[in-house]
C-alpha cells in the first residue's frame, strides 16, 4: 500500500458509541405509535442501517403505522438524543495528527442528523468531505459513497483507507477496493484491528 492520503470514518460506533441514541430514537417512534421497545437484535439492525431501512424494520409487524412513522420522523427533532451520543475521547488527537497532512472524510448511513452531530460536537471544520445515505442512490454497503470521496478528493483506493466497526463496512470497503481498519471489533474481518484511534498512528500504513 502506497502512504494514506485520505482517511474516511464511519460514524455510528466509530467516532460516536450513538448506540444508547438509536435505542433511544427508535423506542421512542415505537412508543408514539405504542409499540414495544427494540428486542437487542433490532437495536443491532438499526444500529448499521440508514433510517430508511431501519424504519422498515422495526415497524416490519405492524404495517399499518408504517408510512405515519416514516411521516412523522421527518418531523422528529433529532437534538434531544444527542445527549446520549459520546465521542470518542482521542478523536480529536487524531484529527490532529491527520490533518492537514492528510484529507478525511466520512461515509456514513445517517442521512439528515449528519449535519446536526458535526455541528453539535463542532466537528465540520475537520473534513474534506462527508457523503451520507441521503447523499447516494445506494446506501452502504454499496461502493457508491467510497467512490464518489475518491473521485472528488482526488485520490485513488491504494492511498485510502476506511474506518469501520461492523459486517457492513466490511462490505462497503471491499467493493471499493479499498482496506478497513476494524474499530473495537476484533472478530471483524479486517486488514487492521485496533480499540482506540492514536492506536491507527502505529499501522504500517501510517509509518511511510
Amino acid at each position: 500500500m502506497n502512504d494514506i492520503r485520505l482517511v474516511v470514518f464511519d460514524c455510528d460506533g466509530v467516532m460516536f458509541d450513538s448506540l444508547e441514541a438509536n435505542r433511544a430514537y427508535y423506542n421512542h417512534l415505537l412508543a408514539y405509535f405504542r409499540r414495544p421497545p427494540m428486542t437487542e437484535d433490532e437495536l443491532a439492525y438499526v444500529h448499521m442501517h440508514q433510517v430508511d431501512d431501519s424504519i422498515r424494520h422495526i415497524f416490519r409487524n405492524y404495517p399499518a403505522d408504517l408510512e405515519a412513522a416514516d411521516h412523522y420522523r421527518r418531523q422528529l427533532d433529532y437534538t434531544p438524543f444527542l445527549r446520549y451520543m459520546r465521542m470518542e475521547p482521542d478523536l480529536r488527537e487524531f484529527l490532529s495528527y491527520l490533518r492537514p497532512r492528510r484529507k478525511t472524510a466520512i461515509s456514513t448511513n445517517r442521512t439528515t442528523t449528519m449535519a446536526l452531530v458535526l455541528q453539535m460536537f463542532e466537528l465540520g471544520h475537520c473534513f474534506d468531505q462527508v457523503v451520507t445515505a441521503k447523499d447516494v442512490a445506494n446506501p452502504k454497503p454499496h461502493p457508491e459513497a467510497l467512490e464518489r470521496i475518491m473521485a472528488d478528493l482526488g485520490i485513488g483506493p491504494t492511498q485510502t483507507i476506511y474506518i469501520g466497526d461492523s459486517r457492513v463496512d466490511r462490505e462497503h470497503t471491499a467493493a471499493a477496493g479499498i482496506p478497513l481498519i476494524a474499530f473495537k471489533n476484533p472478530a471483524l474481518a479486517a486488514e487492521y484491528h485496533v480499540s482506540s484511534f492514536m492506536e491507527i498512528v502505529k499501522l504500517p500504513p501510517f509509518q511511510k
